[in-house]
This record gives structure tokens, C-alpha cells and sequence, in this order.
């Protein structure tokens, strides 16, 4: 559990991004201006992404220009990456996304309901090193690239999709790979820990490397956590062979994206439905936002309807919203 929708969560096991630009030219593009009003703020976005491992100053030959979206208190800015041109020599994953009426089909059937939300989802998807030179973006501040998924590329929803179906039904790649691929990524973290800490001690002496040339170094050529990402084992997920040894399926629950929602015919029954859930994404190391998500009540928000014993209906204020849009 996290109890902060935008805390850090930790690298889920067992999916990775990795895409697929049919080998095209890199595609550099310029950074767009950013208003000045705003560049304080991006500055300290920048920082916290930074401090927070989740991006890392780049030298890629790729570069995709930042869009500032003010949120909807019209102070606070989001940080948008426009991959257009990077998402248009994407391959597309093939992957049957859920569809919404199949989600909500029969959830009327159940008494108490769960909704549960995952923390800051696409960041917890570790990214092949291909990728992360791919990803990278430019603006006023500089040149970075993603240490972990992003918003905004083609394939990430689906790659998440993934990630959340597999870990609930229970398939890897080998019979009992699983503990093996845990213990392997436990081992590599540990050693990274070390490592940093060593990186940081040579850092404070004069003249050995450069903060940028440290940073860089630790992060793109002697991370053991991403060459096991880079593996060929990197991917659990990749043939999906049950392993019937350590994870039971989760039946009953639906899940779109990063939504996730269950139920049980009573209250013992969509605790244990809950538990079970729980028990497995804690193996899979993928985190719940704790104040996003709604535990055993008798009314729930999903996919944009409220969803009750009595039945399923859309949500008030959706409707709401789409009445008072105005004539052209």
C-alpha cells in the first residue's frame, strides 16, 4: 500500500516495456518555449523526478519536446511528453484489451464491492535500455530520459494491461520460474543498493568523475537490475505457462489498466476475494494507492458508473459534464 497517489512505487516484477521502431532513425526534435511563469515549476517537477529515480539527464540522439498542461486548480502544471512522431514508427502490441461491458457484466450480482486503484501504475514498469533512450525528452532545463514507463507512449496501457492480467492469472514463463526470477531481481537490487553507495563515496573525490558522468555510468552501463531487464528472462510473462505452484488465479475481479474492481456475494466472501488479490500483487511488487482505493463497501465508482446490489447506472457526474457542454 501507498498512501500517496504520487509517491514513487517500486519496480513491479515480471513485465517490462520494451518497443519496437522497425529500426528507424532517431527522431531529435527541438524544445518548444515554455512561458516563464511556468519555468520555476517545471524546474521543481524536474527535480522531483530526478531525486525520485524516475528520470536521469540523457545524451540520447533521441528527443521528444516537453507540453505544459496546467491543472485543474489553473496553477499547478503536468508535465506531457508529445511522442507523436516516436508512437507513429511504433509496432503496435497485440494484446485483447478488456472491453467496458464485459468489465461491468453481472457486478450487480454481489452485495459488497472493492475498488482499487494502483499507485502512480505506468511508473512502476521497468524499461529496457533501448526504450529509455527512445523515451527521451527535451526542454528549456535540459535533456532527460525515462527511468521507468511514461505516459504517453503507444504500447504502455497495453504493456500495463498485461502486467495487471498475468499477475492475477498466474503465468510466467518456466514452471516455477517465478521464485527463481524474485530471487534473481532481490540479488541485483541489493548489489545496486552497493553499488550506489560506493558511486556516491567516489563522487566526493575531486577530479574523478563528473556528477553527470557518475549518474550516467551507474544508470546506463553497470546497473545489474537493468541487465536483467535486458535479458533474455527479463519478461516473465513473455510464453505464459501456468505456475500452478505458487500463484492461484484471482477470479470474480475486473480489471482496466490501472482500475481494478472486485466483489463478493458477502462481506467474509469479498474480503477473502480481496486478501487473495492483495497476497499476489504483493509478490508481484505492484503497489495500491491506499487513498485512491475504496475497501468492502456497498457502493462503488467504476469505469465511470456507480456500481450497486441494485444495479449498474452511469455516473451523475459525467452526465453532468456532457449536458452542459454548449451548442458550437
Amino acid at each position: 500500500m501507498i498512501s500517496s497517489g504520487n509517491a514513487l512505487p517500486p519496480p513491479a516484477y515480471g513485465v517490462v516495456c520494451d518497443i519496437d521502431v522497425q529500426d528507424h532513425d532517431p527522431i531529435k526534435q527541438r524544445a518548444r518555449r515554455v512561458p516563464l511563469k511556468h519555468l520555476e515549476k517545471l524546474y521543481e517537477l524536474l527535480k522531483g523526478l530526478l531525486k525520485a529515480g524516475l528520470v536521469a539527464f540523457s545524451n540520447s540522439p533521441w528527443a521528444s519536446p516537453i507540453v505544459i498542461v496546467l491543472k485543474k486548480n489553473g496553477i499547478d502544471i503536468r508535465l506531457c511528453i508529445d511522442y507523436k512522431m516516436v508512437n507513429a514508427i511504433t509496432v503496435a502490441l497485440e494484446y485483447a484489451m478488456p472491453l467496458v461491458d464485459d468489465l461491468l457484466t453481472e457486478l450487480e450480482s454481489y452485495l459488497w464491492f472493492c475498488s482499487l486503484d494502483a499507485a502512480s501504475g505506468f511508473w512502476a514498469v521497468m524499461m529496457t535500455s533501448r526504450v529509455r533512450r527512445i523515451s527521451a525528452f527535451v526542454c528549456a532545463l535540459g535533456h532527460f530520459e525515462w527511468l521507468r514507463m511514461p505516459f504517453g507512449l503507444k504500447n504502455a496501457p497495453v504493456i500495463y494491461q498485461r502486467l495487471i492480467d498475468n499477475a492475477l492469472w498466474g503465468y510466467v514463463q518456466p514452471k516455477g520460474g517465478w521464485t527463481a526470477f524474485a530471487e534473481r531481481m532481490c540479488s541485483a537490487e541489493s548489489a545496486m543498493t552497493a553499488q550506489r553507495s560506493r558511486n556516491s563515496a567516489m563522487t566526493e573525490r575531486p577530479g574523478v568523475l563528473t556528477k553527470f558522468e557518475a549518474d550516467y555510468s551507474a544508470l546506463a552501463t553497470s546497473d545489474p537490475v537493468q541487465a536483467l531487464v535486458n535479458g533474455p528472462d527479463g519478461d516473465m510473462f513473455s510464453s505464459g505457462e501456468p505456475d500452478e505452484s505458487s500463484h492461484v488465479p484471482v477470479f470474480g475481479r475486473r480489471s482496466s489498466v490501472d482500475d481494478i474492481c472486485l466483489g463478493g456475494v458477502d462481506f467474509d466472501d469479498c474480503l477473502e476475494t480481496l486478501d487473495r488479490l492483495l497476497t499476489l500483487f504483493a509478490e508481484c511488487r505492484i503497489s495500491v494507492s491506499f487513498t485512491e482505493s475504496i475497501f468492502v463497501q456497498p457502493k462503488v465508482d467504476f469505469l465511470s458508473h456507480v456500481v450497486t446490489p441494485e444495479g449498474i447506472s452511469a455516473d451523475p457526474k459525467k452526465l453532468t459534464s456532457i449536458a452542459e457542454i454548449p451548442f458550437p
